[in-house]
C-alpha cells in the first residue's frame, strides 16, 4: 500500500478545490455579499492544507487500483468536508451534521437537501451548491488526470475508482487524453444548455446554476418550488438536458468522431432510450385527469421520468400526489438509474441488461445442458470477471439498502418514507416520496440517520467499494506493514 502517493493524490484534491472555492467569491462580490469574503478565507485554508499535503513528492510513483480507491474515498471525503466550512462560518447552515450532508449531497450529485427555505441563501452559496454538482458529475479525480500530469503507475485505476459503471475503458490510448476529451463534452455540454435557457429568457444566474445542477445531474435548486415556477421552454430544454447527461459519454465520444453507426449501435443507450420513452407514454396516460392539458400532462411526465432515471432531481410537480402505479414506476427507475460513463447515478443500465441477460443463460442453461450460450453486450462476449463484479455489487448493494433502511426504522417513521430515503440517497437521486417527497426535505431525520444517508450517498456515487474498502481492516495493516518496511530499508541505505 502506498500511503505516499495517496497524500500527494489528496494534495491535489485540495488545492484544486481551493481554486475553485474561489468561484463563490467572486458571486459574492459581484453581489456584494459578505459571504464572499468567509468562501474566499476557507479557499486559503483548503490550498494552504493541499500544499501541505502535496510538498514532499513521493518516492514510489506506483499504485495500483487499492491505492486508487483509497485515493477515491479519501479525496470525496475530504473535498465534502473543506467544502461545507463555508456554510457554518457564513451561519447559513450553522450545524456541521446539516452542513456535511449538504455538501456531500451536492459533491455526490445526489441533490437531497436539510433546508426549508432554499431563496433565504446568499447568491455566492447557491453558486456553490450548484457548482458542487457539476465538479462532482464528472469527477474531480478525472479532472485531475485531464490537468495535472500524473508520472508513473497506472492512472487508470484512478479513473477506475472514480467513473460509474460496471467497467471503464480510455477513449485513446493515454488516460490524460480520455479524461480531457470528457471534460471537453462535459463543459461543451453545459455551455449549449446555458446558452439555450438564456434563449428563454432565464437570469444569467439561474441559468449558470441550473445547468451545473442538470450537467451533473444533481438537482439542487436555487427556487423553493425547483423548477415549477420556469416557463413550460425552460422546463423542456432541462428535461432535454437531463436525458442526454444520462447517456453514455462515449457515445458522444463515437458521435464527435463521425462513428455514427457505432454510436447508435450501442445496446445500453438503446434501452435506456426504450425505458425512458415507455416510462413516460405509461405515466402520461395515467396522470392525464390531473392536469388541464394534455401539452402540461406530457411535460410532467416527461421531466419526471428524466429527472428520476438520471438521478437528478429536479421537480416541476409534486409527483408525490400522482396515482400509486405512477409513483411505484418511478420507484422502479430510481433504481435502473443512468447509463454507465454518464453522470447519473442509480445501478446503471448496463448492470440491469447484464443481470437478465445472465438470468436468460441459466434458462436456457437449464433446457440445453450441453449447449454453450455466452453473454454478449454490444456484440461482443461479456467475460466472466465482468459478470462475477456485476453479482458482487447487486448482492453488496441490496446488503447496504437494508441495513441503511433497517438503521433509519428506530425513528419511526413509515416505511415508504425509510425505503424511499434510502433509494434516493443510495442512487443519488435527491426527493423520495412521502416525508422525503419533492416539496419536503431531510431536515427532520436525526442526526444519526443523516450520517447514515450521508455514507449512503457516498457509497452510491463511488459505486460502493472505494468507500466500503476504507473499512477493511487488512487494506490499513497493509498500508501501515509497508510504510515501516519502507522507512526500514530506507534508514539501512
Amino acid at each position: 500500500m502506498n500511503l505516499s502517493i495517496i497524500r500527494y493524490i489528496l494534495g491535489h484534491v485540495l488545492r484544486i478545490e481551493g481554486i475553485l472555492m474561489m468561484l463563490p467569491c467572486i458571486v459574492g462580490l459581484l453581489y456584494q455579499e459578505t459571504e464572499g469574503f468567509s468562501y474566499f478565507m476557507i479557499a486559503i485554508l483548503t490550498f494552504v492544507f493541499g500544499l501541505l499535503l502535496k510538498r514532499k513528492k513521493p518516492e514510489n510513483h506506483i499504485f495500483y487500483l487499492k491505492e486508487g480507491c483509497a485515493a477515491t474515498a479519501l479525496s470525496w471525503i475530504l473535498m465534502s468536508f473543506f467544502g461545507c466550512l463555508p456554510f457554518i462560518l457564513t451561519g447559513e447552515i450553522p450545524s456541521f451534521t446539516n452542513a456535511m450532508f449538504e455538501t456531500v449531497s451536492g459533491f455526490t450529485t445526489t441533490g437531497s437537501s436539510i433546508l426549508g427555505d432554499v431563496e433565504a441563501l446568499s447568491h455566492a452559496s447557491l453558486f456553490w451548491r450548484s457548482f458542487t454538482h457539476w465538479i462532482g458529475g464528472m469527477g474531480v479525480l478525472v479532472f485531475l488526470l485531464a490537468v495535472v500530469p500524473l508520472s508513473g503507475g497506472s492512472n487508470m485505476n484512478l479513473m477506475k475508482a472514480e467513473s460509474p459503471g460496471p467497467s471503464v475503458g480510455k477513449l485513446v490510448p493515454k488516460v490524460r487524453s480520455t479524461a480531457g476529451i470528457l471534460y471537453k463534452i462535459y463543459f461543451a455540454l453545459t455551455l449549449i444548455q446555458i446558452i439555450l435557457l438564456l434563449l428563454g429568457k432565464m437570469p444569467a444566474f439561474d441559468a449558470i446554476v441550473t445547468s451545473f445542477g442538470t450537467a451533473g445531474t444533481g438537482g439542487f435548486g436555487i427556487k423553493n418550488d425547483s423548477m415549477a415556477s420556469y416557463s413550460p421552454y425552460i422546463q423542456w430544454v432541462v428535461t432535454i438536458f437531463m436525458f442526454l447527461f444520462g447517456v453514455n459519454f462515449n457515445f458522444y465520444y463515437l458521435i464527435l468522431f463521425r462513428q455514427i453507426r457505432k454510436a447508435f449501435s450501442m445496446e445500453e443507450v438503446k434501452y435506456y432510450c426504450l425505458i425512458v420513452i415507455g416510462a413516460i407514454a405509461f405515466i402520461f396516460v395515467n396522470i392525464l385527469p390531473l392536469y388541464a392539458t394534455t401539452g402540461e400532462s406530457l411535460r410532467h411526465a416527461a421531466f419526471q421520468v428524466s429527472t428520476i432515471i438520471t438521478t437528478t432531481g429536479f421537480a416541476t410537480t409534486d409527483f408525490n400526489l400522482w396515482p400509486e402505479t405512477c409513483r411505484f414506476v418511478l420507484v422502479l427507475l430510481m433504481f435502473v438509474g443512468a447509463c454507465a460513463g454518464s453522470t447519473g447515478g442509480g445501478i446503471k443500465v448496463s448492470r440491469i441488461m447484464l443481470f437478465f441477460k445472465s438470468f436468460v443463460r441459466e434458462f436456457h442453461a437449464y433446457a440445453h445442458p450441453k449447449s454453450i450460450k455466452k453473454v454478449t453486450m454490444d456484440k461482443k462476449p461479456v467475460d466472466s470477471e465482468m459478470l462475477r463484479t456485476t453479482s458482487v455489487y447487486l448482492a453488496a448493494f441490496l446488503f447496504i439498502f437494508i441495513i441503511s433502511v433497517f438503521a433509519l426504522s428506530f425513528e419511526g417513521k413509515d416505511f415508504i418514507t425509510n425505503f424511499t430515503a434510502v433509494a434516493a440517497t443510495l442512487n443519488n437521486i435527491g426527493p423520495g416520496l412521502e416525508l422525503v417527497g419533492p416539496t419536503q426535505n431531510f431536515a427532520h431525520f436525526s442526526t444519526f440517520s443523516k450520517w447514515v444517508l450521508a455514507f449512503d450517498m457516498l457509497a452510491g456515487r463511488l459505486e460502493l467499494f472505494p468507500l466500503l474498502l476504507l473499512f477493511y481492516p487488512e487494506l490499513w495493516k497493509e498500508a501501515f506493514t509497508s510504510h515501516i518496511s519502507f522507512k526500514k530499508r530506507k534508514c539501512s541505505i
